[in-house]
């Protein structure tokens, strides 16, 4: 179904370019990447690393149109500092370069932000031309129902503080992903979720569903072992499908789902941490898409 989806919407753009050619010449591909919680004035190096966002944008037909937005995502998703600079940069990137095709890559709180741009239109004026530029969406890992490890991080416990290093440290944007609190956002100002509307452009979700930390196993050192054994902890507040960080549920929770890691990673899974990396041709699967 989903397959069928994405061809669709790839056999049309296809068919457009060849009915008008010079109007498609004009026009450029570009890809955009969407961090998630936080504030990552570095997103490229810090957050992405430079490694996975070089291997995806050579899928452009001119790999040098991308961008790597880098916002306050610490803030509540309406605050200028969230969407307001999330539509910004977006807007600035398709405006110098022509894009008229945009594929956008979020993780984690970074679906929710997208979601958030795409459900309230009226919101800022730049949000009509960003939705209209935009192909799809691959949320990788989004926390689209949220995630009780926000609940416990908010309510003090011990999690607060081992939590830090993964989502900050109670910030609006974790109060934001409270399970509660994201119940009652997919109710009322988000769409994607079951029994609300659609949202605008497809929203396709990638779901982690395991935590390995296998000392003899080389798929537990990417993106980081002593990031795989945090998530390991976590995880046992989780249900037992989940990426350490969000239940198999949650990431699932809005759009589509275009895979679980295992149907086309070979077998391996995505912890929270290594579906923003290069792991086990993630990388691959993403350039290809576009």
């Amino acid at each position: 179904m989903i397959l069928n989806e994405r061809w669709r919407a790839r056999l049309c753009a296809l068919a457009l370019a060849a009915a008008f050619p010079v109007a498609a010449s004009a026009g450029n591909t570009g890809v955009a990447f969407v961090h998630g919680t936080g504030n990552h004035p570095d997103a490229t190096n810090e957050y992405w690393t430079r490694e996975m966002i070089d291997a995806v944008r050579k899928g452009l037909p001119n790999p040098a149109l991308y961008v790597v937005v880098a916002c306050d995502f610490s803030k509540y998703a309406w605050a200028p500092e969230a969407s307001g600079c999330l539509g910004k940069q977006l807007s600035a990137f398709i405006a110098a370069n022509n894009i008229t095709d945009m594929v956008v890559e979020t993780h984690s709180h970074g679906g929710n932000m997208m979601r958030w741009l795409m459900s309230n239109p009226t919101q800022d004026s730049r949000f009509p031309g960003i939705i209209k530029t935009i192909r799809w969406v691959n949320a990788l890992a989004p926390s689209s129902l949220g995630t009780p490890l926000a609940d416990a991080t908010i309510s003090g416990n011990v999690f607060e503080s081992s939590l830090g290093w993964l989502m900050g440290q109670k910030s609006d944007a974790v109060r934001m992903q409270q399970v509660s609190w994201m119940a009652n956002y997919n109710a009322t100002w988000m769409y994607g979720t079951a029994g609300r509307p659609a949202l605008p452009k497809n929203f396709y979700a990638v779901v982690g569903t395991d935590v390995k930390t296998m000392v003899f196993d080389s798929a537990s050192y990417c993106g980081g072992y002593p990031s795989q054994l945090g998530l390991e902890i976590t995880q046992a507040w989780l249900p037992a499908c989940s990426d350490g960080f969000l239940s198999c549920a949650s990431q699932a929770g809005a759009g589509s789902t275009w895979f679980q890691d295992k149907a086309k990673l070979g077998g391996e899974t995505l912890s929270h941490n290594q579906s923003r990396r290069p792991c086990f041709g993630l990388d691959a699967l993403l350039r290809n898409d576009l």
